[in-house]
């Protein structure tokens, strides 16, 4: 089973909020600090949207893991460090054994962040060009 990781650009804690919070509130609309943010609880909010929900749920064949920067295992925060991944970033492998690979990176999230057709799309599309099998379903 394939394994997918959507890392936000922002800490768990109660002040990691409270930084995030202030930060989105002072960015541009379109230069926003976390768009893996914007795409699961819509920017703002502390609980995932229902459309991300759904739009998760659709994700086969796949464990679809969503972790703050601070909650980092010791492989994805050495990989992060060591290929200078920029957070947010969604990674991926084909199994818990397989070597782990970006498959979409700030830019591209920057691109798809409040649609998730658009990102699913492309999770898609960058898997299988990394040869990991995902199996995303139509929409529901």
């Amino acid at each position: 089973m394939a394994h997918i990781y959507i890392i936000y650009n922002a800490d768990s804690t109660a002040m990691g909020k409270i930084k995030y919070a202030c930060t989105k509130i002072m960015s541009s609309a379109s230069d926003s600090p976390c768009s893996a943010c914007d795409l699961t609880h819509n920017g703002l909010h502390l609980n995932e949207t229902a459309e991300w929900s759904v739009a998760k749920k659709r994700i086969g064949g796949a464990e679809v893991q969503q972790l703050h920067r601070d909650e980092l295992s010791v492989e994805l925060k050495q990989f992060i460090d060591l290929e200078k991944v920029k957070l947010p970033v969604v990674l991926g492998k084909e199994s818990m054994e397989g070597t782990l690979k970006v498959l979409m990176t700030k830019e591209e999230l920057g691109l798809c962040s409040k649609d998730h057709e658009k990102f699913l799309a492309s999770l898609q599309k960058n898997a299988s060009a990394q040869s990991i099998a995902l199996d995303v379903q139509s929409k529901i």
